[in-house]
C-alpha cells in the first residue's frame, strides 16, 4: 500500500475546490492560453494529472454528502468496528490474455482474490466492473467463474472485452440473469441502492448509456428518498477523464442528472487500469485499478492499452478497492489497495 504525500493531499484539495477544473485539463500542457499549463504554483497539468491518477491510493477515503475526509491506514481499524458492511470491487481481470505486459493475469486475480480472503473482515460481496475477459470466449468465461464462484457472491456489468465478440450473448448467458436490456439492474443492501450501467455497447468513440438505459434509470430511482446512499458501477468512467481516448460516457451528464438529488452518490469505474478520483457537488467519482495490467496516464502515450512495465513492478500496479459503509453517518469509504508494494 502506499501513503498518500503531503504534497498529492494539497493537490486534491485543489480539485475539492474546484471539482470541474480537472475536466478542463489537457494533459498534453496546452491549456488553450498559449502557455505550458502550468499553475500559479509551478504544477503543470500533465504533473497535476500524474499526481491525481494515484492519489488516494493506500489512503482511507470518507465520504459525506459528497465531502471527502481521509484517514491514514494505520487508522483504519477504527473504522472495521464502524462499518456497517463492506464489500469489494476488482476490475478488469482480463482473463485469456498473456502479451508481455502480464504473461499470467489468473495468477494476479488469485492473488487479489488471497487478499481479500485474508481481509479481517469478510466482505459481503464482490463487485467487477467488467471486462472480465479479454476476448469473451466461453473458455474464459468458464475459468471466471471457477475463480471467483462458490462460496462469494458477484455482482457483475460487462466492459467492452465481453461484449464486442457476440454483442455480450454469452455474457448475459452466464451473468445477466434477471437483468434488463444490455444488462443493467439494481438492487438494495443494508440501506444502500446499487445500481449496475452498461455503457460499452452502443460505443460511439466513448462510452454511451442510451435512452432505453437512461428511462429504466430515471424509474428505478423514483420511490428512492433522497436520504438513500447510492452506489452506481459501470465499466467505462461517467465523468469525461480523457475524451481522445474513449475514457468518458457521452451521455453520463443526463444520468448523473437523475441523481442530483440525492445527498450520496458514489460512482465505481474500471476501464482505465488506474485510480483516479473527482467529487463533484453530491457526486463521488472513483476508478479502480487492473488485476491484469497498467495502462499509461492519460495523454502520456500515443494511445491507451497494455502497458509494460519491469516485471518486480508489474504487482505494485495492480489492485483491488475495498468499501465499506457506515448507516448512521451514510458515509462510503474508499481503500485502494496494491498487489505488492
Amino acid at each position: 500500500m502506499r501513503v498518500e504525500t503531503i504534497r498529492e493531499r494539497e493537490i486534491a484539495r485543489a480539485v475539492l475546490a474546484d471539482a470541474t477544473h480537472a475536466d478542463k485539463i489537457d494533459p498534453k500542457g496546452d491549456d488553450g492560453t498559449g502557455n505550458d499549463g502550468a499553475s500559479g504554483d509551478g504544477i503543470d497539468r500533465r504533473g497535476f494529472l500524474k499526481c491525481m491518477a494515484w492519489a488516494g491510493t493506500g489512503v482511507l477515503w470518507s465520504f459525506a454528502g459528497g465531502i471527502p475526509t481521509s484517514r491514514l491506514l494505520a487508522q483504519e481499524g477504527m473504522l472495521h468496528k464502524a462499518a456497517d458492511f463492506t464489500f469489494v470491487q476488482i476490475s478488469d481481470s482480463h482473463l485469456g490474455f498473456n502479451k508481455p505486459a502480464n504473461t499470467d493475469v489468473a495468477a494476479t486475480l488469485q492473488a487479489a482474490l488471497n487478499r481479500i480472503d485474508a481481509a479481517p473482515a469478510r466482505p459481503d460481496f464482490l463487485i467487477h466492473t467488467g471486462d472480465l475477459t479479454h476476448a469473451a470466449k466461453a473458455s474464459e468465461f468458464d475459468q471466471l467463474e471457477q475463480m471467483l464462484g462458490g462460496k462469494r457472491t458477484v455482482f457483475y456489468v460487462p466492459g467492452e472485452h465481453d461484449t464486442a465478440a457476440d454483442d455480450g450473448k454469452i455474457y448475459l448467458e452466464r451473468f445477466g440473469k434477471g437483468t434488463k436490456g444490455n444488462g443493467w439492474y439494481s438492487f438494495d443492501h443494508k440501506g444502500v441502492h446499487f445500481i449496475g450501467l452498461v455503457n460499452v455497447v452502443q460505443l460511439e468513440g466513448m462510452g454511451r448509456l442510451g435512452a432505453e438505459q437512461l428511462a429504466w434509470l430515471k424509474q428505478d430511482v423514483s420511490h428512492l428518498k433522497s436520504s438513500q446512499p447510492i452506489v452506481v458501477f459501470a465499466h467505462i468512467p461517467l465523468w469525461a477523464i480523457y475524451p481522445d481516448w474513449g475514457w468518458g460516457t457521452s451521455d453520463s451528464e443526463q444520468a448523473l442528472a437523475l441523481l442530483k438529488r440525492f445527498g450520496s452518490v458514489t460512482v465505481l469505474n474500471g476501464h482505465i487500469h488506474q485510480v483516479m478520483q473527482k467529487v463533484e457537488g453530491n457526486v463521488t467519482f472513483h476508478t479502480a485499478m487492473s488485476t491484469a495490467f497498467p495502462q499509461p496516464a492519460p495523454g502520456t502515450a500515443p494511445s491507451p492499452g497494455p502497458m509494460k512495465v519491469p516485471a518486480e513492478k508489474l504487482r505494485g500496479m495492480l489492485g483491488l478497492t475495498h468499501v465499506r459503509f457506515e448507516a448512521q453517518r451514510h458515509d462510503l469509504a474508499v481503500v485502494d489497495e496494491r498487489l505488492e508494494g
